[in-house]
């Protein structure tokens, strides 16, 4: 059996385990429909929802939609595991070697969403950046709590084109159990590199035009009080199906990034090693991503990346010498990454 049929047929069999763990009612009268209904309305069991009662209420529960009354969603869960070669933050290398990030979400009525994550080292690579040995272990941890909408032409008709609107709240947390810092600017140890802070986001998108900008803005409020700037266009080609239902999409895009003197400042020093306190564009990122539907709520994707500081000269010196025990000495990068995605 050749490698590329025995990864359709691992595909396959995982979408069937899927649903038939979905479609299982717990009573004999209780028979499940075509779509992973309760045949009984009385039945409420196993994964299986009633059929929509006449009056016009009814829940319904699908992979990839998760739990809805009356056709509105209720709530939706999300869970993911991403590998990345390598951890860049602002386009400054945090960890030259590959990481580990398990996230978990919980979306209510499509507004609010409350989530977790944790980025785990898969290498030693701490013991070489100096704040220990953390392989298989986390390094981070992010609690998040986002509200936000899509509105569309069909909500508003005043709107010109679907926005998606996002405000979200994040709390990133460094553990205790190790020394807890890293080396500063001249080679002393400073508890405060590594000091827990948080950040309030804006996410502005126009999905539905064909450059599909998004635009980020992103406020540090705790331990440097950076801003940080991103605006992101791309497009989406469907290569396998149509908009409605793609099996297989593929995305280039570009993004460029800006930093207040306050946020590059808490990432650059100059050549004598002060910081450096300069605002200016940051990185830019050329990405090509790809993502298989492999069937409803189960979905593979994956990406590759350069990344670069083009247009500032001073920072882009600063990224060479942002990892000063000589583990990456140059301002560009090329990255690579996949996951897997649940969504039920």
């Amino acid at each position: 059996m050749t490698t590329k049929l025995m990864t359709m047929v691992a595909a396959a069999s995982l979408c069937a385990s899927v649903f038939a763990a979905d479609c299982k009612c717990g009573r004999a009268e209780c028979k499940c429909g075509d779509k992973c209904e309760c045949t009984d309305s009385q039945c409420k069991c196993g994964g299986c929802m009633p059929e929509k009662a006449e009056g016009g209420e009814g829940w319904a529960w699908a992979m990839g939609e998760g739990v809805t009354f009356d056709e509105k969603p209720i709530v939706s869960t999300e869970l993911s595991l991403s590998f990345d070669s390598k951890y860049l933050s602002y386009g400054f290398v945090d960890n030259k070697d590959p990481i580990l990030t398990p996230e978990a979400s919980m979306t209510f009525f499509d507004w609010v969403t409350f989530g977790i994550s944790a980025i785990f080292d898969v290498t030693t690579y701490g013991r070489r950046a100096g704040y220990t040995n953390r392989q298989f272990e986390y390094t981070e941890f992010h609690p998040t709590v986002t509200i936000g909408h899509s509105f569309s032409p069909e909500d508003f008709e005043w709107l010109p084109t679907t926005i998606d609107i996002a405000i979200g709240y994040d709390y990133e947390y460094h553990p205790n159990s190790k020394n807890k810092g890293g080396y500063d600017d001249y080679g002393f140890w400073d508890k405060s590199i590594a000091e827990d802070t948080q950040f309030w986001t804006v996410e502005l998108g126009l999905p539905d035009l064909w450059f599909e900008p998004v635009f980020l803005y992103e406020r540090d409020v705790m331990r440097d009080d950076g801003t940080y700037l991103n605006l992101e266009v791309g497009h989406t080609f469907n290569v396998i199906g149509d908009e409605e239902d793609a099996a297989l999409t593929l995305r280039p895009s570009v993004a460029q990034g800006f930093g207040n003197s306050q946020r590059v400042k808490a990432y650059a020093v100059k050549a004598d090693d002060e910081p450096l306190a300069h605002a200016g564009l940051m990185d830019t990122m050329f990405k090509v991503e790809a993502e298989w539907s492999i069937c409803d709520g189960v979905a593979l994707s994956g990406y590759v990346g350069y990344s670069d500081f083009l247009f500032d000269r001073k920072i882009r010196h600063a990224a060479r010498r942002y990892e000063a025990l000589g583990k990456w000495d140059e301002s560009w990068n090329f990255v690579a990454g996949m996951a897997v995605k649940f969504s039920f």
